[in-house]
């Protein structure tokens, strides 16, 4: 019988349990998964703890890459055989075998590896829709981007670099930042000691950024805000460090602007999911997007997966093998 991670309650790791799991034919519209990899995200931590709540008991995970071993009814986007990644709901990601809304795969190309695919898609379709749809970097920008030797974060260096974008990247550790600078950022400030905004404003000699990309949360919030130029756009993506508080309306003096964006929203139509994923799968085939998979946990490890993420002791990639 087929294994999977599933919770019955909200809390730390220690709630996940490696259980047996029934497994019955896709319904109409579904497609079967036989996961080889499973993204790690830090998503999955704050439906594990509650912050994002999901009905119980649940399933968890969203992301990750495998073949197609049948089709229910309707099915013509992909067939049996395929191989395919996927990065978005239903929870569930963290088994051997699920069935998925076939309308949520795309098919991954023979030149990127089944890791890779798991790896890369929430995080690689997130820095897409950062930086091609939320706010569209061009050429010559300076932006200031959180956590840039994280998961999406060094995916974002080297896409930013690709475009032509100064980074101001933000590290805790003077390895992660060596490891940031590696992957492109041209900065990088280690927040624990040094005070951002004032760096930021020494490094653009006054001029200060349009856009920070915060996925830090309450420890960089202010931070982000005292870092942008008039007009600047606050992108605040995550909460690594925990919710950002309530705030006024006051702190957006300066006409700043801030914005809460998702991944799904920009994915629930298939022609937009395509366009993200195709564009993603451009930039890694042609080399100047490097997937690269630090951590590597076996799927029954997936409670000690979550506490090295939150305790800030991974970097770049993790995947889950079943």
């Amino acid at each position: 019988m087929p294994k999977a991670i599933r919770f019955s309650q909200n809390g730390g790791p220690e709630v996940l349990q490696y259980v047996d799991v029934e497994v019955g034919a896709p319904g109409p519209g579904e497609a079967q998964v036989r996961h080889h990899a499973i993204g790690l995200n830090f998503i999955d931590c704050y439906v594990r703890s509650g912050l994002y709540p999901s009905p119980m008991p649940s399933g968890l995970g969203t992301e990750g890459a495998g073949e197609v071993v049948a089709v229910g009814a309707g099915v013509t986007v992909v067939k049996p055989g395929d191989r395919v990644a996927y990065a978005g709901g239903p929870q569930g990601a963290y088994s051997e075998v699920r069935n998925m809304p076939a309308g949520k795969l795309v098919k991954l190309p023979s030149k990127i590896g089944f890791e890779a695919g798991a790896a890369m898609m929430l995080k690689g379709m997130t820095v897409q829709y950062l930086f091609r749809r939320t706010y569209k970097l061009q050429k010559g920008q300076t932006i200031l981007f959180h956590a840039a030797a994280g998961g999406v974060g060094l995916i974002a260096m080297q896409w930013a670099k690709a475009l032509g974008v100064t980074v101001i990247g933000t590290a805790g550790s003077k390895e992660k930042a060596e490891l940031a600078r590696a992957h492109g950022a041209d900065h990088v400030i280690l927040y624990r000691e040094e005070n951002v905004a004032e760096r930021v404003r020494e490094i653009t000699q006054g001029a200060m950024v349009p856009v920070v990309y915060d996925s830090v949360g309450k420890d960089t919030f202010q931070a982000s805000l005292d870092s942008l130029a008039p007009f600047g756009l606050m992108v605040s993506f995550g909460n690594a460090s925990g919710p950002v508080p309530p705030m006024p309306l006051t702190a957006l003096k300066g006409t700043l602007y801030i914005t809460r964006p998702s991944l799904m929203p920009h994915t629930e139509k298939r022609e937009n999911l395509e366009e993200i994923a195709g564009d993603l799968m451009k930039m890694v085939s042609s080399g100047k997007v490097k997937i690269e998979i630090e951590q590597r946990y076996k799927l029954a490890d997936a409670a000690q997966a979550h506490r090295d993420l939150e305790g800030r002791k991974t970097t770049g990639s993790t995947v889950l093998l079943p």
